[in-house]
C-alpha cells in the first residue's frame, strides 16, 4: 500500500514537474533572458567545480547549456527541458529544446544542467541545424539544495562531445538506455 502512495504521488509530481520546464516569462525576450541567466549560473557552477572546462569552451566549436528535468518510474524514464546552443566562431545564440525517452530499471526525479562542449564544427552545425539524439545513462543522485551527493560528472559522447552534468536537486537512483532529443525551441528564436 505504502509503495502504491508512493508510486501515485512521484507519477503526480513528475507530470506537474515536467510541465513547468519551459523558460519563465511573459515576452520571448524575457523567456530568451531567463534562459540566459541559466546558462550563466550553470557555467559559473561548472567553472568552481571543474574548472577545466574553462578553457574547453572558449577553444570550442561550441557549447550548449541545458535545464532539464527527467522523471523515472520503474521501467519508463522520461523528461524534458530547454537550453541555448552557442556558436563558438561568431557567438550565435540558438535557443533549443531537450526531450528524453527511456527504458531501464529506476525510480526518481531529478533536477538537472548539463553543458554539452563540442570540439568540432560540424558536429556543432549537425546538432543546433536538426533533429539530435544520443543516450545511455545510470546514476544516483539524492540531493535537495547544498545537502546530498550525485554521482554524476563528466561523460564523452563520441569523440566530439564532452558533457559535463550539474545536479540541482532530486532523489534518484536509474539506470536507462534513453533517447535524448535536442531540438531547436523555433518561438525563442
Amino acid at each position: 500500500m505504502r509503495f502504491s502512495i508512493f508510486a501515485g504521488s512521484l507519477a503526480l509530481v513528475s507530470i506537474f514537474v515536467l510541465g513547468c520546464m519551459t523558460p519563465k516569462g511573459n515576452t520571448i525576450l524575457d523567456k530568451r533572458n531567463y534562459v540566459l541567466d541559466m546558462k550563466n549560473q550553470t557555467l559559473n557552477e561548472l567553472y568552481s567545480k571543474r574548472p577545466e572546462a574553462k578553457p574547453k569552451i572558449k577553444s570550442a566549436a561550441g557549447y550548449a547549456v541545458f535545464s532539464s528535468i527527467n522523471t523515472n518510474l520503474f521501467l519508463f524514464s522520461s523528461g524534458n527541458g530547454y537550453g541555448v546552443a552557442i556558436n563558438g566562431a561568431n557567438g550565435k545564440k540558438t535557443y533549443m529544446k531537450v526531450n528524453f525517452l527511456g527504458i531501464g530499471p529506476g525510480i526518481g526525479v531529478k533536477d538537472f544542467r548539463a553543458v554539452l562542449i563540442f570540439k568540432n564544427k560540424q558536429m556543432f552545425k549537425e546538432f543546433v541545424d536538426g533533429d539530435f539524439e544520443f543516450g545511455a545513462h545510470a546514476d544516483a543522485a539524492f540531493k535537495s539544495g547544498e545537502k546530498g551527493a550525485a554521482a554524476a560528472g563528466e561523460l564523452y559522447v563520441e569523440d566530439d562531445i564532452e558533457i559535463y552534468q550539474l545536479t540541482e536537486a532530486g532523489i534518484a537512483l536509474q539506470a536507462t538506455v534513453a533517447g535524448t532529443y535536442f531540438r531547436e525551441y523555433a518561438s525563442l528564436n
